[in-house]
């Protein structure tokens, strides 16, 4: 759809007015950049990694091209001249980018996607020459267009027939299912990042703006470049939190970093709009990140060699840019940034090529593996649990490297004061902005998306600090009333820490100190606001705040890449039972893993009793035949008599010995009524001796009866047949609410609990439906509790199955 909007235009271009208006063509482009978007990264979840890059890198390429085409028809771009100098950048690099997907796509056997990427890249060549000349007539760029029109129509066709016809036809080049296997098996054996293609093309991309200024490939450097590089910012942004769903923290945080440059490079480039002056650089905030550069290039290097060299390429643009006053606009840095350009074309190609041939291009991978393989002091950390957090599993691997970073850089940056008459002149606001404030939220979401409460509470609330306080103080927004309103706000801020700094106190030293740190961060804004700010002590409170920030950092470093604690964050310092104890008694194990349920099953049979999920809240369960076992979970309850204890079996075939013991239409509405969240009260007999209970048979339901289940969750009943019959309660003291996240099994029981099998959020919030089927024989049935199925469906399953 956007090539052939694309090839209307061109075909239209000798025009004196545009088929298609300027700002209509870039808003359709958007739209379609969005749907591109969204289609690479749902085929992402497949390990189609040539579809991937395809599809992300051409979504970038429009939208940044839509924001130019819109630019142009709202007169922001004044004449030819200013369209090509904001045109030319994103067309050279996608020209190449394009270039190396399609070269990888020919060589692995894509040829459909190789044959769309390869038309995509002519088309913007040959664009890059009709802007030069005229010899290159805009024909050509529309007939490369009507290709990509007809190959993707055909590629369109082929997969709507493979899903129709449930993957029997399949046209030849659009079956993608085929080429997955081997990338799959890949991916098992090794963690396997298919947005870092992605990200380096967005470093090329940005690189590119200022290299082709300083070959004269573009004449200046302005508004009109501007989309190329926050586009590529806002990209860069969803790669970092998508690479750490790959479970890649180092690369996520590389990519955390570069996108601070470039929506420092376009905040630079619209400075002139306002000013006719280039912005300043603070110094010491650029020699920190460059220092935060080195740091993750000597890590990453124990990974592969050769993305460790191209990340100090980074650690160069940094001293270039902290050595030119001007930044961005002078020879030195745009010298590097063409180097940029070159490395992460390379790159590029490395990463794509390795992903999907069988044959590697060496990157030195396993060298350093190897020779800190015989160091007893360092030593890797590996394995499928790599980045499992304590409490269960998450969806994406640990951020607080970024955070503990992002605060580093964020407390250097404002060690600039700024003149106040011009507030914007100094490059301040996008290191605290998307540093400091947008970064720090990604970290805290994705704390809160790995069960850290407290620490994705301070890194968010510290975020909204420094995007409030960064734009106050740095966008010229105090005005002549300043102190009581903005002072009101801090005070605000500064009680919510204080409660954080309290609860740091039963988490460890290191989040202790970058808490109350924060604070004299807090009383600096404070004093500033109220004109009460001692000289030099603002100054003093970014240093400790930065370099505590920075100890965080290295720590969380170390403790994700090696095993041990090479830089501890410490102990609580205030030690409770049941607060921040019992981390290494009771086991946190993803339910979505056949050995946790086996190691659950284990720790069962050896007389432990488990938190686990059902289909509907979470349970605390113990063997039947450990009479120990559930003697403890009936005490670790507090259970009451009114509450007893159930009985769960995983078929009734578990039961059949003891068939002959139940009434006829007892055993029929048991059949009929599971597996289902619905538990039958049944009387007490000698069945239950078949059960292997024995002298536990005492704490299980009344003298007089006995609730019974078969669960409707997979799970639950493969731990049944490993264990054999368990005996159940809710997770939960008696009279508190059911438990229905993984977290709260330990929160509630604590060390009283061995395990506990994780599954997230429980797949209902009410608890099973309790029948009473001690009178059944008469055709009466009876509720001590209405759950998640209501009356009228039991009583229907009796009449409808049972009842003549």
């Amino acid at each position: 759809a956007g090539s052939l909007l694309l090839a209307v235009h061109f075909y239209a271009w000798p025009r004196a007015a545009p088929l298609i208006p300027s700002t209509a063509l870039g808003v359709l482009l958007l739209i379609l950049s969005s749907l591109l978007a969204y289609a690479g990264i749902r085929r992402s979840l497949r390990n189609a990694s040539l579809f991937l890059s395809l599809c992300l890198t051409v979504s970038v390429f429009w939208c940044g091209y839509g924001v130019v085409f819109i630019l142009g028809g709202q007169g922001v771009l004044n004449d030819t001249g200013d369209f090509r100098n904001a045109l030319v950048p994103g067309l050279v690099t996608f020209t190449l980018a394009l270039l190396i997907i399609a070269a990888v796509g020919f060589l692995c056997r894509e040829v459909i996607l190789a044959m769309i990427a390869s038309a995509l890249s002519l088309a913007t060549a040959h664009e890059v020459a009709l802007h030069y000349s005229t010899a290159f007539g805009s024909s050509a760029v529309a007939c490369n267009y009507m290709i990509v029109c007809l190959v993707g129509g055909y590629f369109a066709l082929g997969r709507v027939l493979y899903f129709l016809t449930k993957e029997k036809i399949a046209l030849p080049g659009t079956d993608l299912a085929k080429h997955k296997t081997r990338e799959q098996i890949q991916s098992s054996s090794g963690s396997v990042n298919h947005f870092a293609v992605t990200g380096l093309i967005l470093n090329m991309l940005s690189a590119s703006v200022f290299g082709c200024r300083l070959l004269g490939v573009t004449g200046k450097l302005f508004i009109g470049q501007v989309p190329w590089l926050w586009a590529a910012g806002s990209y860069q942004i969803g790669i970092c939190i998508l690479s750490y769903r790959a479970m890649d923290v180092l690369t996520a945080t590389f990519f955390g970093f570069t996108s601070i440059l470039k929506f420092a490079g376009g905040y630079c480039l619209l400075y002139p709009v306002w000013q006719p002056e280039a912005p300043s650089f603070p110094t010491p905030f650029l020699v920190v990140f460059s220092i935060l550069f080195a740091v993750l290039a000597l890590f990453i290097t124990l990974k592969s060699p050769v993305d460790g060299l191209y990340f100090l390429v980074y650690v160069a643009y940094c001293i270039a840019l902290a050595c030119c006053p001007k930044g961005f606009f002078e020879g030195g840095p745009q010298g590097v940034a063409v180097a940029i350009f070159v490395a992460s074309a390379l790159m590029t190609l490395i990463h794509l090529y390795n992903v999907k041939a069988s044959a590697k291009i060496p990157t030195g991978k396993g060298a350093v593996k190897a020779l800190l393989a015989r160091s007893s002091f360092l030593k890797l950390r590996e394995g499928t649990d790599l980045h499992a957090p304590y409490l269960g599993y998450s969806k994406y691997a640990d951020a607080e490297v970024l955070g503990y970073a992002c605060s580093v850089l964020a407390s250097f940056a404002i060690t600039m004061t700024g003149d106040p008459q011009a507030p914007l002149a100094t490059v301040v606001i996008p290191w605290v902005m998307v540093a400091g404030g947008i970064l720090k939220l990604l970290g805290g979401s994705v704390a809160f998306a790995r069960g850290k409460t407290l620490e994705s509470s301070a890194f968010i609330l510290y975020a909204v600090m420094w995007i409030i306080w960064g734009l106050t103080r740095y966008g010229g927004l105090y005005g002549a009333a300043r102190s009581f309103h903005a002072a009101v706000g801090i005070i605000a801020f500064m009680l919510f820490n204080g409660f954080i700094v309290f609860c740091t106190l039963f988490l460890n030293i290191a989040w202790f100190f970058y808490s109350l740190t924060f604070w004299l961060i807090a009383v600096s804004f404070l004093l500033d606001a109220i004109h009460a700010l001692p000289a030099g002590y603002d100054i003093a409170a970014t240093l400790i705040f930065g370099l505590v920030s920075f100890y965080c950092f290295l720590s969380a470093l170390f403790n994700s890449i090696f095993e041990g604690s090479c830089l501890p964050m410490g102990r609580p310092i205030v030690q409770l039972s049941g607060v921040g104890g019992g981390t290494t008694k009771c086991l946190h194990l993803p339910a979505r893993k056949a050995s946790s349920v086996k190691r659950i099953a284990d720790i069962l049979k050896n007389g432990g009793t488990c938190g686990i999920p059902t289909d509907t809240v979470y349970v605390l369960v113990a063997a039947c035949n450990r009479p120990d076992a559930v003697e403890k979970a009936h005490h670790s309850k507090r259970q009451a008599q009114d509450r007893p204890m159930s009985l769960w079996i995983s078929n009734l075939k578990q039961l059949e010995p003891a068939k002959h013991l139940f009434a006829p239409l007892l055993w029929d509405f048991m059949e009929a009524a599971w597996p289902s969240p619905i538990s039958l009260v049944v009387p007490r007999g000698e069945w239950v001796d078949f059960l292997g209970m024995k002298d536990s048979a005492k704490y299980v339901g009344t003298p007089q009866s006995i609730a019974i289940r078969i669960p409707d969750c997979s799970v639950t009943t493969h731990l049944i047949d490993l264990v054999g019959p368990i005996v159940v309660t809710s997770a939960n003291p008696t009279g508190e609410a059911d438990t229905t996240h993984h977290n709260q099994v330990y929160a509630k029981l604590g060390d009283k609990v061995d395990a506990v099998l994780c599954d997230g959020p429980s797949p209902e919030n009410i608890a099973s439906t309790v029948v009473d089927c001690t009178k059944i024989d008469s055709g009466n049935i009876g509720f001590f509790r209405v759950g998640i199925i209501p009356k009228s469906q039991v009583k229907f399953i009796l009449i409808l199955f049972l009842l003549p």
